[in-house]
Order: structure tokens, then C-alpha cells, then sequence
């Protein structure tokens, strides 16, 4: 699908980084200009929360369970079922040929704190009813206010949570250096937790960063943060495989099942 023009990109990027050296240097008025378009993609949040509560009323017998922030919710596409979650779940109905039930619970803004003190007890009842497939892409949030003892704890609290079969996205590239520093550091003990407990990991972070400056200018939304569409297409391609795989296992366990019987 295609993304927005570089044109547009580059102004979204400009409009970005005004803000962050108005912040700095206390331009509260510059800065409450530039940073419209994260306002205007926040106030999306409750849209965004009720439209998942309306698509958790699908039925469906291969169950799909989501652990996330605002790119699981879908913040910066032009609708929420464009999100990485809603993206794999529309190739899982078409790989299947039937519906899928989805139970998002991202949650825009979600730390990994919040995500354990919030998302893992509303997980509770789908986890007891065993969920086909769990992803978990959560962390981004955290580097703003980067403390790897606390990420470390509060990430193992999640991943202790969730069933062996989880797949867990890393943490996207964010470009800039002083940021990428502490983003390789997450993905460092992200990978560490991940697969003492024998959880797939999905390379977001290389597939993000592949995407090079065309991509910071055509896939990201008009807050120059959260993806667009077409960014969330490359999130949903780096899942799919290993998404795909689990959908295959299912199917053979459901296969065998009805030949025993």
C-alpha cells in the first residue's frame, strides 16, 4: 500500500523536530504549534479503543491475543484495523479462509510498567482461554525516560505472563543516535528475556531501519513517530513469518485432533 509523499514527510519531520528544540528552549507557544499533529493523534485514542472493542465481537475459532502500545492500537493509520495487529489479523482470516477473533489490548502511550500494571490482569481471562497466537510489542515508550533495570523488570513480569508460543516484536528504530543507543540496549535484554523463556523474537528494528530515509518520509503518520499504513505494512511483513508458522502449527495440531478421534 502506498505511503504519504516525501513532501509531506518532510514537513512532519520539520514540524517534529521544532518541537523538540521549542520544548527545550521553553517556546511554549512555537512548541503548542508544532506539536498539533501528536495532539490531533491522540485525541484518535478513544476512536481507536472503541473501534477494537467493537471488532472483539467477532467470532471466530483461530484466536489471536495482543500486548501492546499505540502501534498495536493503530495510532497513526488511517483506521485502526490498518494497524500491524489488524494487518495480521486480515492475512491470518485470509490464510485460514475463515474469521479470526482478535482481542486487542494496546493501549496508546504504554510503557512497560503500565503494560504489566495494566494490560496483564485485563489478560488474564484470554489467557485462561488459551489464545492460537500472542504478540507482544512493547518498550518504545520507555526510552523517553530510559531505566534498563526497570524495563528489564518490568518486561519479565510480561513475558513470565504470556504462553510459550508469544511472539515478541523489538524495538523499532528511532534514527537518531542518542536514542538508538538506549533503543539497541532495550532490544539487548529484550532478546535475553525473550529467549531464556523460548519466545521468537521479530527483527522490527533492522526492518525499520532498512527502510532508510524514504521511509522516514513516506511511512510515518503526521507526528513523524507513529507509522502510517504503509509503515505498519513493514511491521505486519516482519511478523508474518513467524506469525504464518504458528497458524500452520495450529492448524496441524486441529488436523490431528480430528483424525484422532
Amino acid at each position: 500500500m502506498p505511503g504519504q509523499s516525501p513532501v509531506a514527510g518532510a514537513r512532519a519531520l520539520a514540524l517534529s523536530l521544532t518541537a523538540m528544540f521549542a520544548r527545550r528552549l521553553g517556546w511554549n507557544g512555537l512548541y503548542a504549534r508544532a506539536n498539533r499533529p501528536l495532539m490531533e493523534l491522540a485525541e484518535m485514542q478513544p476512536v481507536t479503543a472503541a473501534w477494537w472493542r467493537e471488532r472483539r465481537k467477532q467470532k471466530g475459532e483461530f484466536f489471536y491475543l495482543a500486548i501492546g502500545d499505540s502501534t498495536a492500537q493503530g495510532i497513526g493509520a488511517s483506521t485502526p484495523g490498518r494497524s500491524y495487529v489488524g494487518q495480521l489479523a486480515d492475512r491470518i482470516e485470509a490464510y485460514t479462509g475463515a474469521p479470526a477473533r482478535v482481542v486487542n489490548l494496546g493501549v496508546s502511550g504504554s510503557t512497560t510498567f503500565l503494560c504489566a500494571r495494566d494490560q496483564l490482569p485485563r489478560a488474564e481471562k484470554p489467557l485462561a482461554q488459551h489464545p492460537n497466537l500472542v504478540t507482544v510489542s512493547i518498550g518504545a515508550n520507555d526510552i523517553a525516560m530510559w531505566d534498563p533495570v526497570a524495563f528489564h523488570r518490568n518486561l519479565g513480569r510480561i513475558l513470565d505472563a504470556v504462553p510459550r508460543h508469544t511472539i515478541v516484536g523489538e524495538l523499532p528504530c528511532f534514527f537518531f543516535p542518542r536514542n538508538e543507543r538506549k533503543v539497541a540496549e532495550a532490544n539487548g535484554i529484550l532478546h535475553q528475556l525473550a529467549e531464556a523463556r523460548g519466545l521468537r523474537v521479530v527483527p522490527i528494528h533492522a526492518a525499520t531501519r532498512r527502510r532508510g530515509l524514504l521511509g522516514i518520509l513516506t511511512e510515518f503518520a503526521g507526528d513523524a513517530f507513529h507509522p502510517n499504513d504503509r509503515g505498519y505494512e513493514v511491521w505486519a511483513d516482519t511478523f508474518w513469518p513467524d506469525v504464518r508458522d504458528r497458524v500452520d502449527a495450529v492448524m496441524r495440531e486441529r488436523r490431528a485432533s480430528r483424525q484422532a478421534r
